[in-house]
Parts: structure tokens; C-alpha cells; sequence
């Protein structure tokens, strides 16, 4: 999975909109803009609809940046 829209940022908590990169469905779900999340959280996500990961997708999932900088507190 990995992020298509973001709708939505609060602080450090957003709501977007994530797509797998396997099958193309959508779903909508929450997240924390912090390196760690990016990296490691997003790329673990499985597809509800065919159950894969970035990585079984064979997809070269690139994170995106944070929208503030790490260690700045908002």
C-alpha cells in the first residue's frame, strides 16, 4: 500500500487515502507523519482486497518526505 491523497492533516495525525500498488483498490485509513511511519508502518500495510504487502507486490515503494521535519514539535 501507499499513500494516493492525503485528505486531511492535523498536526502530526493525518487521514489519506492509500492504494495497492498490486491491485489498485482504495481505502481510507489514518495515519502519523513521522520518518518511522513512512518507512516502516506503510510498507507493512496489507490490502484488504488481495491481502499483499509493497514488498509481494514487487513495487518499489518510495516514502514520502514528513511535512515538518523530524524532531520539530508542532
Amino acid at each position: 500500500m501507499r499513500i494516493k491523497e492525503i485528505l486531511r492533516q492535523n498536526r502530526r495525525d493525518f487521514e489519506a487515502i492509500f492504494i495497492c500498488e498490486g491491485c489498485g483498490h482504495e481505502e481510507k485509513s489514518s495515519g502519523y507523519d513521522d520518518a518511522n511511519f513512512h518507512n516502516n508502518v506503510i510498507p507493512s500495510f496489507r490490502c484488504s482486497e488481495c491481502g499483499k504487502t509493497s514488498a509481494e507486490c514487487d513495487a518499489n515503494y518510495r516514502p514520502l518526505t514528513t511535512k515538518y521535519p523530524e524532531g520539530f514539535q508542532v
